[in-house]
């Protein structure tokens, strides 16, 4: 969630801290996280396409791809939202979890090229307690970005988190 300070007192790069111990108190409406980025290769598209049977020759098939509206082969749109939220657990944000609620608006706004870097940045728009004492409610707005910062894919989603304890 903070930068880490270099020797110069300047900020240096976020710290990827995996799981964290961040609970719903420690976020507040209107604040900003970013993720690291991954750069998106050929393995992550055959691996996602493994995995999901999602094998669409405008992924895969270069000689194809190359005759669509985008020139070459682009990433799958459920590939570049799944990297959008696993990179987003990275922040450190994301230990206290109790359960995903969902996706809502997703939209893919430009193609994520092979060679991009990704990286997700994530505004809390609700911070709502619920009727357990023991959980909240947390909805983030996502944007993936590419390595021009250019948006390309926006969406909402929300988790339950745990409280601290009284």
């Amino acid at each position: 969630m903070s930068d880490v300070e270099s020797g110069s007192g300047a900020p240096a790069h976020p710290t990827v801290t995996g799981q964290g111990d961040v609970y719903w108190e420690d976020l507040t409406e209107g604040q900003r996280l970013r993720g690291p980025g991954v750069t998106l290769t050929d393995a992550h598209l055959v691996s996602w396409a493994g995995l999901t049977g999602d094998w669409v020759s405008l992924h895969l098939d270069e000689q194809y791809a190359a005759r669509t509206q985008f020139g070459q082969r682009i990433g799958h749109g459920p590939l570049t939202l799944s990297l959008s939220l696993g990179l987003m657990t990275q922040t450190g944000c994301f230990g206290n979890v109790v359960a995903w609620l969902g996706l809502d608006e997703v939209r893919a706004t430009a193609p994520a090229f092979l060679g991009d870097t990704l990286h997700p940045e994530a505004e809390v728009a609700v911070v709502h307690p619920t009727s357990r004492a023991e959980q909240g409610l947390w909805t983030l707005h996502y944007r993936c970005l590419n390595q021009r910062d250019e948006t390309i894919m926006t969406f909402r989603s929300s988790f339950l988190i745990r409280r601290r304890q009284a």
